[in-house]
């Protein structure tokens, strides 16, 4: 049997944000689970940096682990720190944008085939 969560040690006490690291001019990225229905990542953005406008067919949940991030959907700005959360809608177009650096947990939930 496969491992469905990969990249991630199990039954330890983990924090999120120390499992990804910052790297000047980069935006750094490990995947956790990535199949048709679940996508979960985890992100460092260094100062700066960002992903540029596209749209996701699920809906994305953001939770901001360090840092200050910015978060555009439909055009529209929306300013994260830790512990705070946003759901970028599916078929919608959005970006992130780090205002400083910026941690985050993104889970993405595919609708069924």
């Amino acid at each position: 049997m496969s491992e469905i969560l990969k990249n991630i040690k199990k039954a330890e006490v983990l924090t999120l944000q120390d499992l990804v690291a910052y790297t000047e001019g980069q935006v750094v990225s490990k995947t956790l689970i990535q199949n048709t229905g679940l996508g979960i990542t985890l992100f460092a953005f260094a100062k700066g940096e960002g992903i540029s406008t596209h749209e996701s067919k699920g809906d994305a949940f953001v939770t901001a682990l360090d840092g200050t991030g910015e978060i555009t959907i439909d055009g529209e700005k929306y300013e994260l720190t830790a512990g705070e959360s946003i759901v970028m809608p599916a078929n919608h177009p959005h970006a992130v944008y780090g205002k400083e650096n910026f941690k985050m947990l993104l889970v993405v939930a595919f609708p069924e085939a």
